[in-house]
């Protein structure tokens, strides 16, 4: 279940805190609608490392789209120029 406070709790912050853990982020909202995400430190930098490695495989199939395929061989010459 998620954990959704009004942005006014953060005038005890402590209290919001206590409440985000890996995997449960605490939602504040203002006015009563959703605004802000406090998330775990953690948590944030896999979500960027996710969004990272999906976004060069991405890249990867718009290149295979776009050139075709390689085979082995043609692989290997690649790597060995680097």
């Amino acid at each position: 279940m998620p954990t959704i406070k009004p942005i006014s709790d953060m005038r005890n912050y402590n209290e919001v805190l206590r409440n985000i853990d890996v995997g449960s982020p605490v939602f504040l909202t203002k006015n009563g609608r959703g605004r802000y995400v406090i998330t775990d430190i953690k948590e944030y930098e896999q979500q960027q490392a996710e969004f990272k490695l999906l976004s060069e495989l991405l890249k990867a199939e718009a290149s295979v789209k776009e050139k075709g395929w390689v085979c082995e061989e043609e692989a290997d010459a690649m790597i060995s120029d680097l």
